[in-house]
């Protein structure tokens, strides 16, 4: 018997074009934590991500009305002025300067993955316990998606929490080194079709792309919006491309076009959570 396509499993053809719309980094900062809930509240946005170590993240949970919001499992702080650091004892997880480290292969070259599992529990328990429905896992950066024993801190957790998760599916098996996503199917863990793991500060060309030349089945795009703050502008020249992303699911003509011309159903990922929980 052949395996259901996930649209299926969501009661959808398999021809049809289902989008899940997301947003990073909500708890951030004061500025991306408005940001993404305007995104969803007055948007196109369909879930976010919240990253529990960082300063605005109580502030994130405070705001939360039952929207469609994931962990954003949290591991580096890659602003030069701007740090945040773990919820646990982790001295693995600590860079030089105070807090994670910026980089993803600084990370990998001394992080402990018994301090990198209990650290990302920790941030999903304490999103439970301020009161988030968590619908999903999505880590910050990639950093525990494409290393093998880190990888099975991320999908340890997703079977521990039935939780679904962001898997990238524009790095193929041969250049992660491992076959991540058939690892994660074979546990029962949901994850959309199609996702592409590059990201650049502003997603304009990206996201209009995307919705153009949408592909059957679920795909992920997205998106950091911000409001404009001088908090946010001090965080460096990234911060523009994330006060037009807020514009570009809020108010943009051609994005929202775009989204309309490509016949998508948009979707969040508390549709996969409950898929995944059905078995």
């Amino acid at each position: 018997m052949a395996e259901r396509s996930l649209n299926s499993r969501l009661g959808h053809p398999d021809d049809a074009r289902l989008v899940i719309l997301s947003c990073d980094d909500l708890g951030s900062c004061h500025g991306a934590t408005e940001g993404v809930y305007a995104a969803i509240r007055n948007g196109l946005a369909t879930c976010a991500s919240i990253m529990m170590p960082a300063p605005w993240a109580r502030h994130a949970a405070d705001m939360y009305r039952g929207e469609d919001i994931g962990v954003h499992l949290t591991l580096n702080a890659e602003h030069p002025v701007y740090r945040w650091g773990p919820l646990t004892h982790a001295p693995s997880l600590l860079s030089g300067e105070g807090g994670f480290p910026r980089s993803i292969d600084d990370l990998w070259e001394h992080a402990d993955p018994a301090e990198v599992l209990r650290e990302c529990r920790a941030q999903i328990e304490r999103a439970v316990a301020w009161g988030i429905d968590v619908t999903h896992l999505a880590p910050h950066l990639s950093s525990i998606t494409l290393r093998p024993e880190f990888f099975d801190v991320y999908l340890e957790l997703a079977v521990e929490f039935r939780l679904p998760v962001r898997l990238p599916s524009t790095v193929d098996e041969s250049r992660a080194g491992f076959p991540f996503r058939r690892l994660a199917a074979e546990e029962g863990v949901v994850f959309p079709d199609h996702f592409d793991h590059d990201w650049h500060p502003g997603s304009r060309e990206r996201a209009i792309e995307a919705f153009r030349s949408l592909a059957p089945g679920v795909t992920e795009i997205h998106v950091q919006p911000a409001i404009d703050t001088p908090e946010v502008r001090a965080l460096g020249d990234v911060a523009a491309g994330w006060v037009d992303d807020l514009r570009l699911v809020t108010e943009d003509q051609e994005f929202a076009a775009a989204v309309r011309d490509s016949g998508a159903v948009l979707i969040g990922y508390r549709e996969l959570r409950d898929a995944m929980r059905a078995g």
